[in-house]
């Protein structure tokens, strides 16, 4: 991709071969009347990797993105992001230190153009806002062309179909120069094309310096281009590995992938 349209989102720089600890996560336990949403979890994410968790419908993923994200307070554990500890923060100083997160539902500003739904994150959220609306502006159309949105700056967002839209989603979040980016269900309801080109996108994100952690229900994406994949059940962790560990594990098999493989 061009420097000019990559350089908007990256992050940062890692300093070394080595990779370090992005995220971790410590005995997190979250629930809902008495039913165990998320349950001593354990979790290290290493910069610059992509993260895959999988488990079926009700296992925890999108209350552990809630947590981490600010959305819902743990009832116990610790969340650790860059060895700073996040715990209980608000959404609003969780993506200031440089979480950022897609959502399943995506809820654009319908009324707005993708162009000005990007300069909104730009302007008021992440880790380095834009100074003035000029800025904002070019900085949003960077980020147009490096999400494949460039040809959509006019029609109004509630006009783009699901593709798109979802695109928009990921191309709000990146606005906020992210170092860690939450993906949750950005593949859901693509068809296979779709969802080839979305497994690409998300690689040149993870390019541009930025650590992913993919909640997502696509086998083949998920196994395609996660380094690594956690996989929960019931709110806890019983499996974790590469994607050929994972896909040959009979646990998960019986608990999820029998289901989901080929779906």
């Amino acid at each position: 991709m061009p420097q000019s349209e990559k350089s908007v989102i990256e992050a940062h720089a890692y300093p070394s071969e080595e990779k370090v600890s992005i995220l971790e996560v410590q005995k997190l336990s979250k629930s809902f009347g008495g039913v165990n949403a998320i349950f001593d979890l354990d979790l290290d994410v290493k910069e610059g990797e992509i993260l895959g968790l999988i488990g079926p419908n009700g296992s925890g993923k999108t209350t552990f993105f809630n947590l981490v994200s600010g959305l819902l307070k743990p009832d116990r554990g610790e969340i650790r992001f860059q060895n700073k500890k996040i715990t209980g923060l608000t959404p609003d100083k969780i993506c200031l230190a440089g979480v950022a997160r897609t959502f399943q539902i995506v809820k654009p500003f319908f009324r707005m153009s993708p162009l000005e739904n990007i300069m909104v994150g730009r302007a008021y959220g992440g880790t380095s806002p834009a100074r003035n609306r000029e800025e904002a502006r070019r900085d949003a159309e960077q980020i147009l062309a490096f999400t494949g949105l460039a040809g959509k700056k006019a029609p109004r967002a509630g006009m783009l179909n699901l593709n798109d839209r979802k695109r928009l989603e990921i191309a709000r979040a990146l606005a906020t120069r992210p170092k860690l980016l939450l993906l949750d269900e950005v593949m859901a309801g693509l068809n296979t094309a779709e969802i080839e080109e979305a497994m690409r996108f998300v690689k040149e994100i993870r390019e541009a310096n930025i650590t992913i952690i993919m909640v997502e229900h696509v086998m083949k994406a998920v196994l395609g281009i996660s380094d690594r994949v956690v996989v929960l059940n019931v709110g806890e962790k019983i499996a974790e590995g590469t994607p050929d560990e994972i896909a040959s594990n009979q646990k998960v098999i019986d608990a999820y992938l029998g289901e989901e493989m080929y779906a």
